[in-house]
């Protein structure tokens, strides 16, 4: 069993930058991607972004691009989301996930990941 661990979210001023972490307890052979999702109160889940663990080749969806970074670092089994200029419809619980591998067609999808971190919560003011 995997358990990841997301750390770094709090109560930021629109404008803000924050980054999050997601430590992994270990990776698994097929462990080849990890993701990030947001989900806001009533809305569905949707995809932050998503980096490779062998490469390090990023993904990231079109409502955030420009605005965050995805890193990693092997050694720890961590992985970062680096926002900046955030905008009240940040606001979200913030969750990782690890999984087999995706492509930039595909890595949005939920199916994609196997194990989930318990999320960190993201509330940008105005």
């Amino acid at each position: 069993q995997v358990q990841l661990v997301e750390s770094g979210g709090g109560l930021v001023q629109a404008g803000g930058s924050l980054r999050l972490s997601c430590a992994a307890s270990r990776r698994t052979f097929s462990s080849y991607v990890m993701g990030w999702f947001r989900q806001a109160p009533g809305k569905e889940r949707e995809f932050v972004g998503a980096i490779s663990w062998s490469d390090g080749t990023t993904y990231y969806a079109d409502s955030v691009k420009g605005r965050i970074t995805i890193s990693r670092d092997n050694a720890k089994n961590t992985v970062y989301l680096q926002m900046n200029s955030l905008k009240p419809e940040d606001t979200a619980v913030y969750y990782c996930a690890q999984g087999r591998g995706c492509s930039r067609y595909t890595c949005h999808r939920l199916g994609e990941y196997d194990y989930w971190g318990q999320g960190t919560q993201v509330t940008v003011s105005s």
